[in-house]
């Protein structure tokens, strides 16, 4: 009985609930369908928010493919300031993730940049339209050699009879020079270089006779280098997956005093050292650049040609005629790495090969042997400001005809 009061109450109970939520839901129908419209209000904003959030990817995306042509072509991407590093930029790295949700990309600032400027001399993107650069640069080279010389006889293994001489030369240079570019265009860079070379030799022969004799000779030369002017094309704009290529055209004077016209001793050796080469010459070049954040490969071939020239005059006791200097050849490969955008450092080699010389001497035609020069080479640079940039070059021999050690340190200052 008392079960059946129970499940009366429990249905009634149901009964009076039900009848409350369908008064509450007929009572406030405006409220619910109020509701529901912020919802779906709420629902297109976002939808069309997503949407202009997809146009300015889309937009930058843009921008940066067209930023990273005018990179490619200018040696500057957007942003840069007024005289930025020229030799090699790259893209900007790309922004950290986490920014707030609906904002655009930051626009990369100045120090954002990758700038690869370690690389060897005359390789890199050319200087802007309207820009000039400056650039005190010093080069210091030395060489040695070693010759070990028996003139005689041979009479069983480890006896001999005759002259045994020994001799060891250290060839010293330190050439200071100044170079002047201009961009005449995006495309073509005019560049002078003026260059100043002082020369020390010391040469230590022995030879034994009946007694050692030792006898150590210097010679020193110092005066105007060969001065040199030249001209450099970008071909292409390195879109597409290609390289940049740019060709050069360089004309070599002979202001630099000569091997054959400095003064000579009564036996016919050299009292001073010759600061050029005698000739004029021509050099014409291809270099190929290929940006891959963050490095920057590169490669190229240089060939100089310099004119014959006759002398006609007596040298060492016999007619100097006609001399031609033979073809040189160079060709070198490397990459440039940028460890942040304002260090960077480069490892490369570099050979040269360089044809007999002709010359006619006493009626005679005669003939030098050709030479083969390798070298590593591998440097860095800094950016100290937005106009001006230290660099540090080496060239280590690698071949007996190649000079032990070459270093080039420039600064080449923007305006």
């Amino acid at each position: 009985m008392g079960g059946i009061k129970l499940r009366a109450l429990a249905t009634a109970a149901g009964l009076s609930v039900m009848g409350w939520s369908h008064a509450a839901l007929a009572a406030e129908p405006d409220e619910v369908q109020s509701a529901i419209s912020r919802l779906q209000q709420q629902v297109a904003d976002q939808a069309a928010q997503l949407a202009r959030q997809q146009k300015e990817i889309e937009r930058l995306r843009r921008m940066s493919d067209s930023a990273m042509t005018t990179a490619r072509g200018t040696g500057l991407g957007p942003g840069a300031p007024e005289g930025a590093p020229a030799p090699i930029t790259l893209a900007p790295p790309t922004p950290p993730e986490g920014g707030p949700v609906g904002e655009a990309p930051p626009e990369p600032s100045p120090t954002q940049k990758v700038t690869i400027a370690a690389a060897p001399e005359g390789v890199g993107v050319l200087t802007p339209k309207g820009h000039f650069v400056v650039e005190p640069q010093i080069e210091l080279t030395h060489g040695s050699s070693n010759r070990l010389v028996f003139r005689g006889v041979e009479i069983v293994t480890g006896v001999q009879i005759g002259v045994i001489e020994a001799s060891d030369a250290d060839n010293n240079t330190a050439a200071p020079a100044v170079d002047l570019r201009y961009g005449l265009t995006n495309r073509l860079e005019l560049e002078a270089r003026l260059p100043y070379v002082m020369r020390y030799d010391r040469v230590t022969t022995l030879a034994q006779r009946d007694q050692t004799v030792t006898l150590t000779e210097s010679v020193r030369g110092s005066h105007f280098g060969d001065i040199e002017a030249a001209a450099r094309y970008q071909i292409n704009s390195g879109s597409g997956a290609w390289p940049i290529f740019i060709a050069g055209l360089r004309l070599k004077s002979n202001t630099g005093s000569d091997p054959y016209t400095i003064q000579r001793d009564q036996f016919g050796v050299a009292t001073k050292l010759a600061t050029g080469s005698g000739f004029w010459g021509v050099e014409s070049s291809l270099d190929a650049l290929y940006p891959t954040d963050p490095a920057v490969l590169y490669g190229g071939v240089h060939v100089l040609n310099q004119a014959p020239r006759s002398f006609d005059q007596i040298v060492d006791g016999a007619l100097l005629g006609r001399v031609k200097p033979g073809v040189s050849v160079t060709a070198d490969a490397g990459f440039g790495f940028a460890l942040n955008p304002r260090f960077s450092f480069s490892l490369g080699y570099k050979h040269t090969f360089i044809a007999p010389t002709k010359l006619e001497l006493g009626g005679t035609v005669q003939r030098s042997q050709s030479l083969q020069a390798g070298s590593f080479t591998f440097g860095w640079a800094f950016v100290i400001s937005p106009h001006i940039t230290i660099s540090n070059n080496f060239e280590v021999g690698a071949t007996r005809d190649a000079p032990d050690i070459d270093i080039m340190f420039r600064i080449p200052i923007r305006f």
